[in-house]
């Protein structure tokens, strides 16, 4: 079974904070919706439910997101015909799309983020995820 791919993650948050990501010291996210994109080269499944559970050791910059926001919805793809970073273009170019943390989950490409804020469920967010070209 294929266990490799990029995914988009959805997470809810339901009031304003500050938080502190990593080293990258604190950012304020607003109440709404944030979509993060991301890649494994193995363990997809476990790297999803991974992100998903409130209990885990800190790593990644998802990580202290997703213990404070819920995470509402996920779409995975396992044999994409595209990067992470067009992947994550295609959930920029969504309206209403805003970046709130320069370098959020992309240290190792030139995206500015991989995190994405809508203020509202971002609309043409589940027809990227059902399309693959």
């Amino acid at each position: 079974m294929q266990d490799s791919g990029l995914y988009l993650l959805v997470f809810y948050l339901p009031e304003s904070q500050d938080l502190k990501i990593g080293s990258r010291g604190v950012f304020t996210f607003q109440q709404g919706y944030y979509v993060y994109t991301g890649s494994a080269k193995r363990n997809l499944h476990a790297r999803i439910s991974r992100h998903m559970r409130k209990k885990k050791t800190l790593r990644w910059h998802i990580d202290y997101l997703g213990v404070e926001a819920q995470c509402i919805a996920h779409f995975a793809f396992f044999e994409p015909i595209f990067t992470e970073c067009e992947l994550n273009r295609r959930i920029v170019n969504l309206q209403g799309a805003t970046m709130p943390v320069k370098g959020f989950g992309s240290s190792d490409c030139s995206c500015f983020s991989h995190l994405v804020y809508f203020e509202t469920y971002p609309c043409g967010l589940n027809e990227i995820a059902k399309v693959e070209d």
